[in-house]
């Protein structure tokens, strides 16, 4: 249809007309064309939907959300005029376009932006974002820049983040009593109330901005494409690093299939109360919702990463894990790295991690093993599929790492502290006074004179008893920068994995390395994940939390079923199943102090694993797996380490760890338990009572 075109819908009985603007127009232009439409008299009714067709250049009030249950959203007597500031409606595949115009016509921005992904699309809105006080240059360094959030959006929030299925049972496991640990499960009936509550009209004043974009290379057959609508340029910009993003991404879509993603802030112009540090949230009405049966991920009132940046663990852990369990791969949270032994073979790792357990760390590590060579092909996320040769296929679905700032220094990460020196969006951390950044644990004095401000906009020194950077603060940069990212991070096919590391933060009974016995015992070994981790209360100190697969907060659907289809793996024709392995770089003595010395001497480990791979690497049987035998672990130059400690296994102790486990997945994974893992436990209580 040209743009001279014009739609006439009838619905309910009124007449909706428009009168369309003329033009023609093409991507980075900027285009004013003004798309009047007035609707009067609408009726509500059940079922029935509202659809504005535009041509050309115009920004689009469009058709109502797509399902055939819902009602409008939209009030009666709505007057609305938008525009298209850049790209053109027509360019859009047909789908896309109808996902604009419907929501465009239901949250009534101001502009519609279609993004390009180029670079003067992105200076462009970054120099906007400086102009309103959103972002600050770091002129320490190379277009760096600093948001400071409103201290209420500063990390995901599980309670506000569910899965909308018709059946409780697909989303979670029914616990034998209380809730279930393993998501949160909302109605559709409930869902449709806090969606109507919240996103008619939420994005008045604002520029909606359309994000075409991938997850994982472009052209891949592991690649999945989004597209997200939002009302912040911060989720733009930091998008465009944590994803491919633009105009090639519609090109490579054409009429296939894409995850809708629809975010805002939350706030409409004119506001109502002042911004907190110029950040725009809600965080009375957030909810990250996700609607697998429907492929949508809708998210209201942060701005914050984890639930604005919908690509991230909405879309490649908790909606990808359920398209993986239909299409039969996995979307699981690891790392996936490729270590390259004296000798120039080459093998890769995914490894599964609970947060602040060093993934990130363990991704990019300088090995001290010398004549080793560790290469980073992803930091956090990773999609696996069986090829048909049997290799188990890995991509990172991500395009930049979106890392924890505190505790990254050059003696914990050099390879992240280069990766950042550039093109890097910083947020919460701290800022020093010759525009540089800081937080607890960089490890840099600070030059004499050097002042420092903290995420909270105030003048900090360390005698000030609060940390300077929030804990959860964060860097966002693109991949690529990384000096050890791996030749095959874009490989289209996925490289091949031959072992997974499963590993938590245990300060005792868990021995550094182990080896599972089976496939179906190392999904055990998963399942039975637990993780030291601070209690909300501080004074009750430290506690052991379960997080099975490190996926507890990210699972798509129900974990029964979950375990099912890992179990079902072993199943696949021709299936060169990994080996899996339990780490615990964590472990303590009794005074308190770390066994092993960690980071790059981690290598050590990964060397053991790489020579049970090829068959070699002496080990030695236990209740738990296998550990390796003394002479298999190479410790030389390593100094005093207490082998003996770090690898006891006490029966007291894995007497009560097998309870645990036992009495957790009984309580919450209850009925959907498969009886594979059942055995598993009772085998390992066996074994154990046996030591």
């Amino acid at each position: 249809m040209n743009t001279e075109s014009m739609y006439l819908y009838l619905t309910g009985g009124s007449a909706l007309l428009m009168d369309l603007a003329t033009g023609a127009g093409g991507w980075g232009h900027m285009h004013r064309r003004v798309l009047q439409i007035s609707r009067n008299g609408h009726k509500k009714r059940q079922g029935a939907s509202m659809g504005i067709g535009l041509s050309g250049n115009l920004r689009v009030c469009g058709p109502q959300r797509d399902s055939a249950e819902m009602p409008p959203q939209l009030p009666n007597g709505l007057n609305y005029s938008a525009k298209v500031v850049q790209g053109t409606l027509d360019s859009l595949p047909q789908a896309v376009r109808e996902f604009v115009e419907t929501n465009a016509s239901l949250c009534q921005p101001e502009c519609i932006h279609i993004c390009n992904g180029s670079e003067e699309e992105n200076q462009q809105l970054l120099r906007e974002m400086e102009e309103q006080g959103t972002i600050k240059r770091l002129k320490k360094y190379d277009n760096c820049w600093l948001a400071l959030t409103d201290p209420r959006d500063v990390a995901r929030i599980e309670s506000k983040t569910v899965i909308v299925t018709r059946e409780q049972r697909d989303t979670v496991p029914i616990p034998k009593s209380g809730i279930s640990q393993l998501g949160r499960w909302m109605s559709e009936g409930d869902f449709e109330k806090a969606f109507n509550a919240r996103f008619p009209g939420c994005m008045k004043g604002r520029t909606m901005y359309v994000i075409p974009f991938s997850m994982g290379p472009l052209g891949s057959p592991l690649a999945k494409v989004g597209i997200e609508l939002t009302d912040s340029p911060y989720v733009v910009a930091s998008m465009r690093i944590m994803t491919r993003m633009g105009t090639p991404v519609l090109e490579a879509l054409g009429d296939g299939e894409f995850v809708k993603c629809l975010h805002s802030v939350g706030c409409p112009l004119p506001l109502k109360k002042p911004l907190v540090n110029n950040w725009a949230c809600n965080p009375e009405q957030t909810l990250i919702a996700h609607l697998p049966d429907r492929r949508e991920i809708i998210s209201f009132g942060s701005g914050y990463g984890g639930n604005s940046l919908l690509g991230k663990k909405c879309f490649a852990l908790r909606m990808a894990s359920r398209l993986a369990k239909e299409e039969g791969w996995l979307a699981e949270h690891m790392l996936i790295l490729g270590i390259t032994s004296p000798q120039g073979q080459k093998k890769y790792f995914a490894a599964a991690f609970p947060s602040a357990c060093g993934k990130t760390n363990l991704a990019m590590m300088n090995p001290s093993l010398p004549g080793w060579k560790i290469e980073c092909v992803g930091d956090d996320i990773a999609w696996m599929k069986f090829d048909q040769q049997g290799n188990l296929r890995a991509i990172n679905p991500e395009n930049g790492f979106f890392g924890v700032a505190p505790g990254t220094s050059v003696k914990t990460n050099p390879n992240a502290i280069k990766t950042i020196q550039r093109n890097t969006i910083f947020t919460n951390v701290a800022e020093t006074s010759d525009g540089g950044v800081y937080w607890e644990g960089i490890d840099q004095p600070l030059a004499a004179g050097v002042k420092v401000t903290s995420w909270k906009n105030k003048d900090w020194t360390p005698e000030d008893g609060e940390p300077c950077a929030h804990p959860n603060s964060r860097f966002c940069t693109p991949a690529s920068q990384c000096p050890i990212i791996d030749p095959a991070w874009e490989a289209p096919e996925g490289v091949p994995i031959e072992g997974i590391i499963f590993g938590g933060r245990r300060p005792a009974g868990v021995p550094l390395v182990y080896e599972a016995l089976s496939w179906q015992h190392g999904v055990f070994v998963g399942a039975a994940m637990r993780s030291e981790a601070t209690a909300a209360a501080e004074h009750k100190g430290k506690v052991i939390m379960h997080d099975p697969f490190a996926m507890r907060p990210f699972f798509g659907y129900n974990f029964g079923k979950y375990l099912a289809h890992w179990l079902s793996m072993a199943q696949r024709p021709a299936a060169k199943l990994p080996k899996i392995f339990h780490v615990n770089w964590f472990r303590k003595d009794k005074d308190g102090k770390f066994l092993w010395p960690g980071f790059g001497e981690n290598s050590r480990v990964l060397e053991w694993m790489f020579n049970r791979i090829n068959g070699k690497g002496g080990a030695k049987l236990t209740a738990i797996g296998y550990i390796p035998t003394e002479e298999a672990l190479n410790l030389r130059g390593l100094g005093n380490v207490n082998t003996k400690e770090l690898f006891d296994i006490s029966r007291e102790f894995w007497e009560k760890e097998a309870e645990d486990i036992q009495a957790y997945l009984e309580e919450q994974v209850n009925a959907d338990l498969p009886p594979e893992i059942e055995r598993e436990v009772q085998a390992l209580k066996q074994r154990v009572s046996q030591m």
